[in-house]
């Protein structure tokens, strides 16, 4: 069992340092992000997938740290420490461990070996401030089929999707703002997607059988008098008198600052106009389009144009990365565009991609990566910055080569 464990890290080394020649050979320079992270800043970047799956403890003197569970923004850090104004272009590549909790149920097998350990290996590139957004996202994607290829991999698909191109989608739909920002904040968990899509079409009599739930969960409503959302403070007191007067507790583990906050954003909710029908299902419609890039585009034209709006600019910025892709010498026979698709990371703005093995079911996907444009600005950043990268998962990859050549 030693042995056999040995030969596979080193064999795990030796198609990471066979990947790594060729992505410095391309201008990427290896880099080592620190395994400890700081736990608030990665865990506000990185979104409630990997939230819930991120191993924090706290040390000795009080600080809260957690165990990196990808390397994207470890390597953001970096990036800002040495180039503080954050627009010197900037190429990384790395290899090394990351830890995600996966329950054992989780911990698949393929022909014995665990390909979800809660430990697992990342290699990976980063791309910063290159002004050709384009021909970034290009490169990125290039490289990572070059290197996944260079490992063994022949048998693969790709899955690709653009949040911006969604984006601008819901910005041509006449909606409130509200609405628009939530829609997106949403976008990477279709189930809550879907069923906030449909409240937001919710008629003044469900909003209603809304309100009144929420009082019989121990929340003022009904009767609550009016708060001023420009005046939290003198909410927050009208909230608590009424509560006094009414001999309302505070409900679970819910502050009363958190009561108010959430009685402030309903009553914003409840002056917005509703989504009609209409635009709910051509959202769906949207979000239903799958299938070759260049007839995804076409279908996508087809829908804004029966539903008289426009987002030229985003399909004309879509179709150029497809042609940069044909002059890269990169196949599209195998890919397929989903609308719906963004991944699981919340820092993803735009171009997203994936590389999946014909049992991805079983073992997750190979490699995938995409843009990240307001990343830097979250972790301090004085605006946003152009970036882009990938991880591929060498142990997954691994798997699938060794499977291919039996």
């Amino acid at each position: 069992m030693r042995a056999e464990t040995a030969q596979r890290f080193e064999a795990l080394e030796t198609l990471a340092s066979n990947m790594r020649a060729l992505f410095t050979k391309a201008g990427y320079e290896p880099v080592s992000p620190a395994i400890l992270q700081p736990a608030d800043i990665l865990l506000d970047c990185s979104g409630e997938a990997l939230r819930a799956r991120t191993y924090v403890f706290t040390d000795l003197d009080g600080t809260e740290l957690c165990l990196r569970p990808d390397i994207t923004v470890p390597t953001a850090r970096l990036y800002m420490e040495r180039h503080p104004t954050v627009f010197e272009e900037a190429r990384y590549c790395y290899n090394g461990p990351t830890f995600r909790y996966s329950p054992a149920s989780s911990a698949r097998k393929n022909k014995g070996k665990t390909v979800r350990p809660r430990e697992f290996r990342q290699m990976g590139l980063e791309l910063y401030a290159m002004r050709d957004r384009l021909a970034a996202e290009a490169e990125i994607f290039k490289l990572t089929l070059d290197g996944v290829e260079q490992a063994g991999l022949s048998d693969y698909r790709i899955k690709i999707g653009d949040l911006g191109l969604f984006g601008a989608f819901l910005d041509a739909i006449d909606m409130p703002d509200r609405w628009r920002v939530r829609l997106k904040h949403h976008f990477w968990r279709p189930e809550l997607f879907h069923k906030l899509l449909h409240e937001l079409a919710w008629s003044s009599e469900n909003k209603s059988s809304e309100n009144k739930s929420s009082e019989n969960n121990g929340e003022p409503q009904k009767n609550t008098p009016h708060l001023d959302p420009k005046d939290p403070i003198s909410a927050m007191l009208v909230v608590s008198r009424y509560m006094s007067k009414n001999n309302i507790p505070l409900f679970g583990n819910r502050t009363l600052e958190e009561i108010t906050l959430r009685l402030l954003e309903q009553q914003l909710d409840s002056d917005q106009q509703r989504l009609s029908g209409d635009h709910v299902q051509l959202i769906e419609d949207y979000l239903d389009i799958n299938g070759p890039p260049r007839a995804a585009v076409a279908r996508i034209n087809d829908l804004t144009d029966k539903a008289g709006i426009s987002i030229d600019k985003a399909l004309r910025n879509f179709e150029k990365r497809l042609d940069l892709f044909k002059a890269r010498g990169i196949d599209l026979k195998s890919t397929e565009f989903s609308a719906e698709f963004g991944r699981d990371f919340e820092y993803y703005t735009g171009f997203v991609f994936q590389v999946e093995a014909p049992d991805s079911a079983q073992i997750g996907p190979i490699a995938g990566g995409g843009r990240y444009d307001k990343l830097l600005q979250k972790l301090g950043a004085s605006e946003k910055v152009k970036a882009i990268g990938c991880a591929i998962h060498t142990e997954r990859l691994l798997t699938v080569v060794e499977g291919e050549m039996e």
